[in-house]
């Protein structure tokens, strides 16, 4: 359970500042570019002090995992996909945000907004690391496929009926992720590549939603409808672009203080980032970022179990498709999902999960050896 603090003195030695420098740096940076991007909103602090609370509540829940062992945690997996399932058929009845966002994904308490699917993530990372060490040796069993299969589709399902596409997913990258790593037979990622594309008309005529349709027609031609859907993305290559090698300057941007740029705090901060801070700017966001997700992958590398190596792998899986599709659809490379970019986007639910998961990578980095006392 809870250890005691000489044994906490003892793994300290192995905690990693070096992660967790740069998460702060990065989030810290974050809100810096919360500022500038909001600067011309009525009020704006207010996006800076709610972004600043979510840091000190993420760290919070950080140090609070790092001082449970994780293979403690892991041993509540039942506990902890039951909460799963529960967070996200409860947002299906109370969810609000379908007039903003095309999609019932947040469940608001007072003034307080929560999104329970960013909050999952975490969640299933942990139930299906836990599942992967348990099914390890026979992975290749078809039982233990469909089983695998069944764990991460209930979730995917239930926030595919928010509807939700850009989370969804987020959780099956982390899942191909964290089933690839443990050993998955290639006859099956060839099987799951030749059923999506048989499943893709299917999901476009009788799933896809026509705000998703709109935004999948104009990732492919953004200027068949420049004053609509495809102004975001239009916007925002401008904003990139304008910015050249070494940007306008913080608060500065053109497209980001006259209000051009929509969603410019969020969804599309990267444009901000390209803008005010050029080329150059975006080059040391996107190092931060990647040094961040290369400390997972060197954790998971030398973790002591495989359920911490593939926490790691899980969390890893889930900072590179956000990044990369993040980055992707600001520069008009993959299709508006409005996914958030890690650590910089503004979004309490978004930084305080990305914070906790990054405590999660301490956690299993600081228990890398056996210790006996």
């Amino acid at each position: 359970m809870v250890e005691n603090s000489k044994t906490l003195k003892t793994f300290m030695k192995n905690f990693d500042f070096y992660l967790f420098v740069l998460t702060l740096l990065t989030s810290g940076f974050g809100i810096v570019l919360i500022a500038s991007a909001t600067n011309s909103y009525e009020n704006n602090i207010k996006f800076v002090i709610v972004q600043s609370a979510a840091l000190a509540i993420g760290l919070l829940l950080a140090f609070i995992i790092i001082k449970l062992d994780y293979e403690y945690i892991g041993s509540y997996y039942k506990w902890i996909y039951a909460f799963n399932v529960i967070a996200l058929v409860l947002v299906l009845f109370i969810g609000q945000g379908e007039q903003e966002w095309g999609g019932k994904s947040w469940i608001r308490i007072g003034g307080v907004g929560i999104q329970p699917s960013e909050i999952v993530k975490i969640g299933f990372i942990i139930t299906l690391a836990k599942h992967l060490e348990m099914v390890k040796e026979d992975l290749n069993k078809f039982k233990n496929i469909c089983l695998l299969l069944l764990h991460a589709g209930v979730l995917i399902g239930l926030i595919l009926l928010q509807p939700d596409l850009g989370t969804a997913m987020v959780f099956v990258f982390i899942f191909m992720g964290m089933v690839f790593i443990c050993g998955i037979n290639y006859k099956y990622i060839f099987g799951a590549i030749g059923a999506m594309a048989a499943f893709a008309p299917i999901a476009w005529l009788f799933i896809l939603e026509k705000y998703q349709k709109n935004r999948i027609r104009v990732f492919l031609n953004p200027e068949s409808d420049p004053l609509n859907a495809g102004y975001h993305v239009i916007q925002s290559k401008i904003s990139v672009g304008s910015g050249q090698i070494f940007g306008k300057g913080l608060f500065k941007g053109t497209q980001t203080q006259l209000g051009y740029l929509p969603e410019k705090h969020t969804d599309f901060i990267f444009a901000v980032i390209g803008e005010e801070l050029g080329f150059i700017g975006s080059i040391i966001v996107l190092l931060l970022l990647v040094l961040i997700i290369w400390r997972c992958i060197s954790t998971a590398q030398i973790a002591k179990d495989d359920f911490g190596s593939y926490i790691c792998v899980g969390i890893a899986s889930m900072l590179i498709f956000q990044t990369f599709e993040n980055i992707g659809m600001c520069i008009g490379l993959t299709p508006i999902t409005g996914l958030p970019l890690p650590f910089i986007s503004y979004g309490g639910s978004s930084l305080m999960t990305n914070i906790a998961a990054i405590g999660l990578v301490l956690n299993v980095r600081m228990r890398r050896k056996t210790i006996n006392f």
